[in-house]
């Protein structure tokens, strides 16, 4: 069962959504809606979050991706379709249900930190245990923990105003993990962030990740960080436009509008030795050096563009997978491969 599902959801807002959902289940683009004083903010969303997967949903201002947040933890209702956490409906509960799964099995990240300014980091962090009701020497110690796990041990009687922009996010994450719920929905997280605190949060997050196994929803308008720390990532335009990994959305975009995306990202940082490697064939690899599949192309290009021979990609078991070439990289780094990039290099000759 999946931790988390939309199905057929829509968010319209104005007088006449119900008309408006009727329209764009038939197709109408939302710019073209009988009636234009609604305002069609998510479309036919359906997907399946598997436990422990970081689902990114990416797109620009107007997207709907905030909205689509603010529906999976019960602060919107959905004009249609439907919501399922943990096996359970949002439609059928109660205001009381939605609080209880607000507190057990959802925990949010806000992008402007939302701290208790006159509570210390500490009591900050413990403030979902204690509205749990948790015994007070049991939070304290969660929540030393938690501050401790995110790298802010020391800081635990300061107040928010005492600490940097990268520090008061850290506590509002730390403050999610101690609520040790499964879920956790990412807001524009890190993107109030000066881009060097952004990346070493981004690579905090991984880190925790490896151990906590954490569900996560992370909303973002930033196409590298999606394609960072995304499992899965869902291009958003009112509708979904593409949903697929970083690689599968880099090598196949759907349309002209994930392509325009794409332009930009430095598929060297996103695309694997697996993404990129050719067939064998039948060509004697047993000279050949080798690379783990998950290797990024940033890591291994230099290597493979001096080299003589392909390099072998190889899987955990040191089982051949393929080779890959200088025209391979150069290729897979070309927003639009043709003809000039495989005359770009001209490989070395192997067996």
């Amino acid at each position: 069962m999946s931790a988390l599902a939309v199905d057929s959801l829509y968010k319209v807002f104005g007088k006449g959504a119900r008309q408006a959902v009727a329209e764009l289940e038939s197709g109408v683009p939302r710019d073209q809606l009988t009636n234009q004083k609604v305002t069609a903010a998510v479309i036919d969303h359906n997907f399946e979050i598997a436990s422990g997967e970081i689902f990114v949903v990416m797109g620009l201002s107007g997207s709907g991706k905030s909205t689509l947040i603010r529906m999976l933890n019960g602060l919107l209702e959905p004009t249609a379709g439907s919501i399922w956490i943990d096996g359970v409906e949002l439609g059928g509960l109660s205001n009381k249900g939605i609080r209880e799964l607000r507190r057990d099995k959802v925990s949010m990240v806000f992008q402007h930190f939302a701290l208790l300014p006159h509570r210390t980091v500490l009591e900050n962090v413990a403030f979902g245990l204690e509205i749990k009701k948790t015994p007070t020497a049991e939070r304290t110690a969660k929540a030393l923990e938690t501050v401790e796990m995110v790298g802010l041990a020391g800081q635990e009687d300061k107040l928010p105003s005492q600490l940097s922009g990268g520090m008061r996010q850290r506590v509002g994450l730390a403050r999610a993990l101690a609520a040790d719920t499964e879920i956790l929905l990412m807001d524009e997280a890190f993107s109030a962030l000066d881009p060097l605190i952004r990346q070493e949060m981004q690579d905090q997050l991984l880190d925790l990740q490896k151990t906590l196994n954490k569900t996560i929803v992370f909303i973002t308008h930033d196409l590298n960080e999606a394609m960072k720390i995304g499992d899965r990532i869902a291009i958003c335009d009112g509708r979904i436009v593409q949903l697929g990994t970083a690689e599968d959305i880099l090598l196949h975009p759907a349309d002209d509008y994930v392509a325009e995306f794409t332009a930009d990202v430095d598929r060297s940082r996103v695309l694997t030795a697996e993404a990129v490697m050719e067939p064998c064939g039948n060509t004697d690899t047993s000279d050949f050096d080798t690379v783990e599949s998950d290797t990024l192309v940033s890591e291994l290009y230099e290597h493979v563009l001096s080299s003589e021979d392909p390099v072998l990609v190889v899987d955990d078991r040191a089982d051949p997978l393929g080779v890959v070439t200088p025209r391979g990289i150069i290729k897979s780094l070309a927003p639009e491969p043709d003809d000039e990039a495989d005359a770009a290099v001209e490989e070395p000759e192997h067996a």
